[in-house]
């Protein structure tokens, strides 16, 4: 994967996945889901974007992302975010000077419609249900989906059942 080709557009909307490192379980203690927020905020206040959904899972974390129409550099915000979280947090594994906290890629995808949106939305409140974390997404705690529900977007029972338009769909 050296050879990987991020497309930068401004004002659009980009799903991402990002993995700790060796997928180490260490993103849902209370502690760093402070750190994870406080990453977020110090982020968007200095490199605004919105993030409408996310959803933490200990070892990943889904999220979208709608950028600003005049800028497109998502990737200087995930290494802002990424060194920010890492800072406070303590590391079994260190390479020279560097803490061992994420893994150095992530992936993204562009937004290409409604209809991508939906899916991709789906995929981010069903993941704690696809892991086996939870029998359905209103239990998971980390996680933007009580908010869709509470705007009309989602049914409380939504996710019970598997939900069919997210299966070919892989971004672990």
């Amino acid at each position: 994967m050296k050879n990987v080709r991020r497309i930068y557009v401004p004002g659009i909307c980009y799903f991402f996945t990002v993995v700790t490192y060796k997928r180490r379980p260490i993103l849902c203690s209370e502690y760093a889901i402070n750190r994870l927020r406080n990453a977020f905020h110090y982020t968007k206040l200095k490199h605004p974007f919105k993030m409408p959904a996310i959803v933490i899972l200990p070892d990943h974390l889904h999220c979208l992302w709608q950028l600003p129409e005049n800028d497109s550099d998502f990737s200087k915000r995930w290494r802002i975010i990424k060194h920010y979280f890492s800072v406070g947090m303590s590391s079994e594994t260190t390479v020279g000077k560097n803490k061992q906290i994420w893994q150095p890629r992530f992936w993204d995808h562009i937004i290409r419609n409604e209809k991508d949106l939906h899916r991709h939305l789906d995929y981010i409140h069903y993941n704690p249900v696809k892991h086996g974390y939870v029998k359905k997404p209103l239990d998971w705690p980390y996680s933007s989906f009580k908010r869709f529900v509470k705007e009309g977007a989602y049914e409380t029972d939504w996710g019970e059942h598997p939900v069919s338009n997210i299966k070919e769909m892989e971004y672990e």
